[in-house]
């Protein structure tokens, strides 16, 4: 950049002096002052966008006897600062039952409640849909394949795939494969519940 420019003389980013037309601000309304307001302070709990106008002085006299807190009991107080913790935003206990609903987790989608934030309801609501489930030939014996009955639940399922392979594995045995058919059916009864989203329910 040239600072000989005729177009850098034309530009003015700070010019020599306001030209603003300046007016008195208000003032002080602390009693007896006449001072100019230059600062705001807070009139207090429950009117918090209200402001006084003081002067620097009384500003500070009367941010040092300031107490949001004045006429509140111990016991309002400590309920104050709980809240102020969460922002003085409702909340809830978790697995109570009293917050979000099923809906609020569609998120979530075929996988449940992993973390059990809901609580009992969910797990009722959602044992009720597993009740109602039509239950199909192949998954009926899958389940008899692993030794369970229909209503049985995502977790026993598992429980009882995971006894069962450890039962009949080679390794297990001590390297005999005569239950390794057993074995195979066991595991593909559990890939076929798991395909079909039983084992999610």
């Amino acid at each position: 950049m040239k600072f000989d420019s005729p177009l850098f003389d034309r530009i003015r980013v700070k010019p020599d002096k306001d030209r603003r037309v300046k007016t008195d601000g208000p003032a002080c309304e602390w009693v007896g002052c006449t001072a100019k307001a230059t600062h705001r302070a807070p009139k207090g709990r429950g009117r918090e966008k209200d402001y006084w106008r003081y002067c620097l002085d009384h500003v500070r006299e009367y941010n040092q006897s300031y107490n949001f807190f004045a006429g509140m009991n111990d016991a309002a107080v400590m309920a104050y600062q709980k809240d102020a913790l969460t922002g003085h935003r409702p909340t809830w206990k978790m697995g109570t039952g009293n917050g979000p609903t099923r809906a609020d987790f569609s998120a979530f989608g075929k996988r449940g409640d992993p973390f059990d934030l809901l609580g009992e309801g969910w797990r009722a609501e959602q044992q009720k849909q597993a009740e109602t489930r039509v239950i199909r030939n192949a998954e009926r014996k899958a389940l008899d394949t692993l030794g369970l009955e229909a209503g049985a639940t995502a977790h026993q399922i598992k429980m009882r795939f995971k006894e069962l392979v450890k039962r009949h594995h080679p390794d297990a045995n001590g390297g005999d494969r005569s239950t390794e058919d057993r074995l195979i059916e066991i595991i593909q009864s559990y890939n076929y519940l798991k395909s079909v989203g039983f084992t999610r329910t």
